[in-house]
């Protein structure tokens, strides 16, 4: 293998043509990781919740589509589907339900799993990417995704480049360098595609709002957090490679033992992804904890719901699930949600 950017050989580990995310993975217990989707259908229920309130302050209209990117097996927008039948079923009667995945044997998953779900009750539009959507209104939701786009791994003035089973380090490219010192990052990850991500769903929509969750942090760190998902244990990723700043640190396995088969992830800068969409003329509606988030659009509500409708077991079961989501030891502070919107010109 040639040397190559970091950013290249992590776009081929996930989306190339043996790529993780190319083929249907695992999500839960018996894959590489959890999510908050799979951790309870109450985070659907509260995006759902979040969506009918902003219909009912009239920032969207009742006729606007429902977005989701980067679906995995359909699970949080039939979650949408399912509390908005639930909380104002007129509203499936007016809606439109999209969702963008590249990728055909995640589409048939999702087609199959709406079809099993509810039927032909639902219609259910793909499209490869947003560069395929032209709609005048809508509701983008996205679970997980922003760290998962390709980055640079950079340390001072140098990136680093992988060639076979090597790690490097090279001077900088301009356009590296640009979008380091743009959001003060000296050490750790710099993400390619934010900036052109946000400008294709600018075009995509007249008017949006786009709700987000993603672990990360405001700023940057400043430190590596590139690591390994495989079989819910983590792996640091110079950890896999002879680059290990502590040797006792090292792991048995090399970086590319894992190529493909698992996640590869790192820390979201949220300050690069607000700037990039900031930079496309859409404003920062909110920022918070995943905990606030959730709180503020209504899961304690629909806990309640869901108390005074069902049995205790039941609801102690959903209520536990669900405190996973914003418990701050868990998933409440760690993940972050951010939601944009953009208004009609």
């Amino acid at each position: 293998m040639l040397a190559k950017p970091f950013s290249e050989y992590m776009y081929d580990w996930l989306y190339g043509d043996d790529g993780y995310y190319t083929h249907h993975r695992t999500i839960g217990k018996e894959g590489d990781f959890y999510t908050a989707v799979s951790t309870s259908m109450f985070f659907g229920g509260s995006i759902a919740k979040r969506l009918l309130d902003t219909i009912e302050s009239g920032f969207l209209s009742p006729t606007c589509s429902v977005v989701e990117i980067g679906a995995h097996k359909g699970y949080l927008l039939a979650d949408i589907v399912q509390f908005i039948y639930t909380l104002k079923p007129s509203l499936l009667e007016t809606l439109s339900f999209v969702i963008v995945e590249p990728f055909e044997e995640n589409r048939n998953t999702q087609k199959a799993y709406f079809e099993e779900a509810f039927g032909d009750a639902i219609k259910l539009l793909h499209v490869k990417n947003l560069e395929e959507l032209f709609l005048q209104e809508a509701f983008f939701v996205a679970n997980e995704i922003f760290d998962a786009f390709p980055c640079e791994v950079i340390k001072d003035h140098e990136m680093l480049m992988v060639e076979d089973n090597r790690l490097f380090f090279v001077t900088m490219d301009e356009k590296t360098k640009s979008l380091a010192d743009r959001y003060a990052i000296t050490k750790g990850e710099v993400p390619v595609g934010y900036e052109l991500f946000a400008e294709q769903m600018v075009k995509s929509c007249q008017k949006f709002e786009f709700v987000s969750f993603d672990y990360g942090d405001k700023n940057a760190r400043n430190d590596f957090s590139l690591r390994v998902y495989a079989e819910h244990k983590v792996y640091p990723f110079f950890a896999l490679s002879d680059m290990v700043e502590d040797e006792k640190l090292r792991e048995k396995s090399n970086f590319n033992t894992f190529f493909g088969k698992s996640d590869i992830t790192y820390d979201v800068n949220f300050s690069h992804l607000i700037g990039a969409f900031e930079q496309n003329g859409v404003k920062i509606h909110r920022y918070s904890s995943q905990m606030s988030a959730l709180v503020a659009f209504g899961l304690i509500e629909l806990l309640d719901m869901l108390y005074q409708k069902s049995s205790k077991a039941q609801y102690e079961k959903e209520a536990n699930r669900a405190k996973t989501l914003i418990d701050p030891s868990f998933m409440g502070e760690r993940f972050k949600m951010v939601c944009f919107r953009k208004e009609e010109k």
